[in-house]
């Protein structure tokens, strides 16, 4: 005679599943944009019931500012970490040019511009973007203005240089929606030939990343 044993469910802590579902909601939003964000669909996405994911989140736009938040973090740690080691200012930006302007960095350009757009109406997505947007502004310019201690850069403003930066990679960004794949050189380059000119670095040193050969551009 054969005997069923039970499954044993582990229950999750509250953290465990609120990380859980903010991982499933920024994978949604990266491949089809925040407004496909709803409680049911995540529910689906995880296999659990659509009210497990509103104990967690009440207010679907809770969690459409979370997984956007999760998703530009992410983006953000890897194009530029906050604990470096072993790196120069210079190869920083090298490495920093070849991920930003890289097609893998297309959806997170994407998200960014829905975002921004989806922010005009929620306070709470708005505030989220305007929190990574400090951060990203924070660690940019820190890097710049290490390099300049360093002798490394050549800039009278390193805060007005990240703008100018950060400005262009938006632009490109905001070109790569468009599914044009036929741009110029040297728009491709526009955010790398910026970095080139407000940094007095000698052309071709933001694209050079050590190590490899390999350039990538959008």
């Amino acid at each position: 005679m054969s005997s069923t044993v039970p499954r044993r469910h582990t229950r999750k802590s509250p953290a465990a599943r609120r990380a859980e579902i903010i991982a499933a909601a920024a994978a949604v939003a990266l491949a089809g944009g925040l407004g496909c964000i709803t409680l049911r669909r995540i529910a689906e996405d995880l296999g659990v019931r659509p009210g497990l994911i509103g104990h967690c989140f009440p207010s679907v736009e809770e969690l459409v500012a979370e997984a956007f938040g999760s998703a530009a973090r992410v983006e953000l740690d890897a194009l530029l970490p906050a604990g470096r080691t072993g790196t120069t200012p210079t190869g920083s930006p090298a490495r920093f040019f070849a991920r930003a302007t890289g097609p893998a960095y297309d959806g997170v350009s994407r998200l960014w511009i829905n975002a921004r757009h989806l922010s005009r109406y929620h306070p709470v997505l708005r505030e989220r973007v305007g929190d990574q947007e400090a951060v990203w502004r924070e660690r940019l310019e820190a890097l710049i203005r290490e390099g300049v201690v360093q002798g490394e850069f050549r800039t009278d403003d390193p805060y007005v240089t990240m703008i100018q930066i950060l400005v262009v990679i938006d632009g490109l960004g905001a070109h790569a929606t468009t599914g044009t794949t036929d741009r110029p050189e040297s728009v491709t380059r526009m955010a790398v030939t910026t970095a080139e000119r407000e940094l007095g670095l000698p052309p071709g040193t933001p694209a050079r990343v050590p190590g490899d050969d390999r350039t990538t551009a959008r």
